[in-house]
């Protein structure tokens, strides 16, 4: 019985910012659980590779290059995946940047990219997939947060504030959609290993003080996302609402 809450067999899932990173590993995580995966970027030869690699792996993997941060591309980018492929059961609003300065030199056209790139494009996508899910009566909406949700620090000013509002929008999400049948949660991730990660990791400084900071002594490892996401991609979160899930090593816990 355990075994069928986490079957995703048969679902369908849309993933953004999913050529790579976190968003690849949670595409991965969700189709080993059964789920077909839709992965998306603007780079179409890049999640073409990515797909190749998770149909290498048994895992059925489609792709849909569109950008999310222009709600005309996102409505047209959701027609077709839901006409060509079928409904979309599984959104994860995952596309994200973190482009980083000091706010009082901050230029506007950065500002404004990673407000966009993080924040905009989950609502656009989240109220295109949205529609056919309150008719259908159900669906699920997973939000990639972040410890910044909860914290700041120096230089990360946009990412911090876009993160904050996707964990406040997830709430919105819910407090809307709840009533039609659908769960809206966020993953909140604190630090992990990826691509975009390495200058971190090799900044000896840096390093030492997160390892230090985490309670877990470590980096995270991307495989270690992938419960959480299936657990709110599945049936057993079915009365699991409006919350973020972190998956931290302990960061947000202590001081």
């Amino acid at each position: 019985m355990a075994r069928n809450l986490f079957d995703l067999t048969g679902r369908r899932a849309l993933l953004t910012g999913s050529s790579q990173g976190i968003g690849l590993a949670l595409a991965r995580g969700l189709g080993e659980a059964g789920a077909e995966v839709v992965l998306n970027g603007r780079d179409a030869a890049k999640l073409a590779r990515a797909a190749e690699a998770l149909q290498a792996a048994g895992i059925a993997a489609r792709t849909a290059a569109f950008d999310v941060t222009d709600s005309r591309a996102v409505e047209a980018g959701v027609a077709r995946i839901e006409a060509e492929l079928g409904p979309i059961d599984i959104l994860c609003n995952n596309a994200g940047v973190n482009l980083r300065g000091a706010l009082e030199a901050m230029p506007d056209a950065t500002w404004h990219e990673v407000i966009a790139t993080n924040l905009h494009s989950a609502f656009y996508c989240a109220r295109a997939v949205a529609k056919g899910m309150i008719a259908r009566g159900r669906g699920k909406i997973i939000n990639t947060c972040s410890v910044m949700s909860m914290l700041g620090r120096p230089t990360t000013g946009p990412y911090t504030a876009s993160k904050g509002a996707i964990g406040m929008l997830t709430k919105a999400m819910c407090a809307d959609w709840a009533k039609h049948g659908l769960q809206c949660n966020g993953i909140a991730p604190g630090y992990f290993s990826t691509e975009l990660t390495a200058p971190l990791r090799a900044d000896a400084a840096f390093n030492d003080w997160l390892c230090k900071r985490t309670p877990a002594g470590r980096w995270g490892e991307l495989p270690e996302l992938a419960g959480a996401a299936v657990f709110l991609a599945s049936d057993a979160s079915s009365y699991v609402n409006g919350h973020l899930l972190y998956v931290d090593g302990g960061l947000t816990s202590v001081v």
